[in-house]
């Protein structure tokens, strides 16, 4: 496929969390799928390139998921009325149980495939389930659909049903490496990540396990962190010797530092301690605000996440939380941080738009390097809004126009989709 053309259209960028960059009825040059530069003109070195023209159209960088649920996909919107553990005992788990069944596990991570193709992400680190054969099957429909992804055979072998809960620590650890051998150097666009469920759901002598996968392997890692009180509670109860919820996955090697790129999920409540670590070990935090409503697990402190410093991305968190819009998600990011600058803190000021921005896109893309943005060499990751469709943008400027497309925009505005310079629609 052709990955060298130029983009024309209205572009808005992320240089940092408060530096957005718009360009209106500029030329944006892709070479072998990266970004060469945005220009007034066509430089005339470029003029026989192939055209793409969106005029008058805005063009924003691939939004990226931080953290969704592939087997939970089909049960969105169930069980909101309930808390986090739960809601995993009366419909996560029960669900996916069923992908022991590789029919099932095809006919469902087809819906959510072509689903997640539809919408403005192009990037997704993906939770599968704990099963070999159906995380395959997800591998190989994500690698068809052209969307870059990392995807993770779930491990659990406690606290879970029998028919979901793998038969020993030994058992989960010799399926991740069989699993892992059998996808090795398989995709181009799909990658491997190590997904311990949570602490509730691992024993130490599973994690142990996992850390000489890690070691052995160097794949990145994802799981769940400090996302409600009772699952806090929890992890005391079963592993008293840690003071915080992360010194565990620490005394495991599977919480960033060198040679382990790590994301957890929520960290709604972190301790000072445990903050501190996800800052030095280089974690991300994936901010799921639809989820932790949804679920009632509360309100993270991400304003106080971002002046800190720490890597933030933002995530859909299917199916606690009930859509895969990141549009949606940027909006309650906002709308969440006013919640808590005005009945949790008053010292944290609510998020802006342009800081929200910032944390679906370039936040998130740094996870696979030089994502994110419309910066030079960076992969050219963008989607096409047909933001006029929206009542009221004329005469709006780009940063309006942008605003308005994370309150109102859903996929129906998307009109064309490119991943690393490849247009998949």
């Amino acid at each position: 496929m052709e990955r060298s053309f130029v983009v024309k259209g209205d572009f808005c960028y992320s240089l940092g969390k408060e530096e957005l960059i718009t360009r209106e009825n500029a030329y944006l040059v892709c070479i072998n799928g990266s970004v060469e530069g945005i220009y007034e003109t066509i430089p005339d070195r470029y003029r026989g390139l192939p055209l793409e023209d969106h005029s008058h159209k805005l063009i924003i960088p691939g939004l990226v998921d931080m953290h969704v649920h592939a087997p939970q996909f089909p049960f969105r919107g169930l069980g909101m009325d309930k808390e986090l553990m739960d809601w995993l005992w009366s419909y996560a788990f029960p669900e996916e149980g069923k992908y022991m069944d590789p029919d099932y596990a095809r006919d469902a991570y087809r819906e959510f495939v072509r689903e997640l193709r539809k919408s403005a992400t192009t990037r997704a680190c993906i939770f599968g389930s704990r099963h070999v054969e159906a995380t395959e099957i997800l591998m190989d429909l994500l690698e068809e659909s052209g969307l870059i992804t990392f995807v993770g055979k779930v491990n659990m072998d406690r606290n879970a049903p029998d028919y979901l809960k793998e038969t020993s620590a030994q058992a989960s650890v010799d399926d991740t490496r069989y699993w892992l051998e059998k996808v090795r150097n398989r995709y181009r666009r799909v990658k491997p990540i190590l997904t311990p469920r949570f602490v509730p759901s691992c024993t130490e002598r599973l994690l142990e396990g996992l850390k000489e996968i890690q070691a052995d392997y160097r794949i990145p890692v994802q799981s769940h962190l400090s996302e409600s009180p009772g699952e806090i509670s929890f992890v005391k109860e079963l592993c008293p010797w840690a003071s915080f919820y992360g010194e565990i996955y620490q005394r495991y090697g599977l919480f960033g530092g060198p040679g382990c790129p790590t994301i957890m999920a929520h960290c709604v409540f972190s301790n000072e301690e445990e903050i501190a670590l996800l800052k030095n070990n280089g974690v991300w935090v994936a901010h799921c605000p639809d989820s932790n409503m949804n679920i009632s697990s509360g309100i993270a402190p991400i304003r106080k996440y971002l002046d800190g410093g720490l890597h933030l991305g933002l995530g859909t968190d299917i199916a606690g939380g009930s859509t895969l819009s990141l549009f949606r998600t940027m909006a309650q990011t906002i709308q969440l941080s006013k919640m808590y600058w005005r009945h949790i803190d008053p010292q944290y000021k609510a998020l802006n738009m342009k800081e929200v921005f910032y944390m679906a896109t370039l936040g998130g893309g740094e996870f696979w390097g030089n994502t994110g943005s419309f910066q030079k060499d960076f992969a050219f990751d963008a989607i096409v809004i047909q933001d006029d469709r929206i009542a009221g943008s004329r005469d709006r400027n780009l940063e309006e126009r942008l605003e308005r497309v994370i309150y109102l925009a859903d996929d129906r505005n998307i009109c064309a989709k490119y991943v690393a310079g490849e247009k998949l629609f």
